[in-house]
């Protein structure tokens, strides 16, 4: 922890001992994402941090309300009861505290929102990277059990390679539960599947506690699953591709294609009736093809698997 997070945890951090059965989901994600930050000591720079930030935009927006007179731009054309009259007085004042409340509530909300997504979102970036590694890296628990090295040493090895992302990581807190906490393989695979965000390094860990736990030949099952995610890969690339020129049709029908009719269109139609102002051409060329190709560019960037 650093020393803000310290004193977050300072100063909450024994209220939300209490509330760990509140937050399951919250915890799970934390050690899907492997954030070093304690549950105690993120929750409760969550809720500092929400306070704070609220706190600097309410008092900005409150400022910027009373100064502008904001309140008074606002005309209200409606019935309004007499006993309520001699509110205009002070609408300034109340308009200014229902602004600051309302900063308060939507700023500080959205922080602490985002506080509580960030640990999903860290997890599935990892999941889709252990994804994308996997098939490699079991290649290489492949290559070494074939030499001979002991499954345990196998993932110590993988732990310390740096070519495999966030599999390797993995495979280093399995180390990490056998050398530092004295468990058993099959413990420290089971502990590891259990956290870990990816459903296919889950599998094949599960797996592999079944194929030791029965005696099985453990090389014959790394090979197995190795060639299994290999086709998976090739086939998923496969897609992708498929997916990718589909997506570029598209894009050439209404970006290039769609646009051009729509801009010649146009220009007659406004050449036939006289139009001096023709705001749909601005429409087109301004708003819709660069929001539309920025719409494309993120749809294929969420696509496009990890190499």
């Amino acid at each position: 922890m650093n020393s803000y997070q310290r004193f977050c945890f300072n100063l909450l951090g024994h209220r939300m001992k209490g509330r760990r059965e509140q937050y399951t989901d919250l915890r799970n994600k934390l050690m899907s994402a492997r954030l070093k930050t304690p549950f105690e000591a993120y929750i409760s720079t969550a809720m500092v941090t929400a306070i704070l930030v609220g706190l600097v935009f309410a008092a900005l927006m409150g400022s910027a309300s009373w100064f502008l007179n904001l309140p008074d731009m606002l005309a209200y054309k409606g019935t309004v009861p007499e006993s309520l009259l001699f509110l205009n007085d002070y609408s300034l004042v109340l308009g200014t505290i229902v602004i600051t409340l309302l900063s308060l509530g939507i700023f500080g909300g959205i922080t602490y929102l985002g506080f509580l997504m960030y640990p999903s979102i860290v997890a599935g970036e990892r999941r889709r990277n252990i994804d994308s590694t996997l098939p490699y890296a079991i290649n290489y628990i492949t290559a070494m059990s074939t030499a001979g090295i002991t499954p345990a040493e196998i993932f110590r090895l993988l732990g310390e390679s740096t070519i495999y992302g966030e599999s390797a990581v993995e495979a280093r807190y399995t180390a990490r539960e056998i050398d530092i906490f004295g468990r058993d393989l099959i413990d420290a695979l089971r502990i590891v599947s259990t956290i870990t965000p990816s459903s296919r390094l889950k599998e094949f860990l599960q797996g592999a506690m079944a194929s030791i736990s029965s005696g099985s030949n453990l090389t014959e099952y790394f090979r197995t699953k190795a060639k299994q995610y290999a086709l998976e890969n090739r086939q998923e690339q496969k897609t992708f591709l498929e997916t990718l020129g589909l997506i570029a049709e598209s894009y050439v029908t209404a970006l290039v294609a769609g646009t051009l009719f729509l801009i010649i269109l146009q220009s007659i139609m406004s050449i036939l009736s006289g139009e001096s102002n023709p705001m749909f051409l601005y429409v087109v060329i301004y708003l819709i093809v660069p929001f539309g190709s920025i719409m494309f560019v993120i749809l294929i960037s969420s696509m496009t698997p990890e190499m």
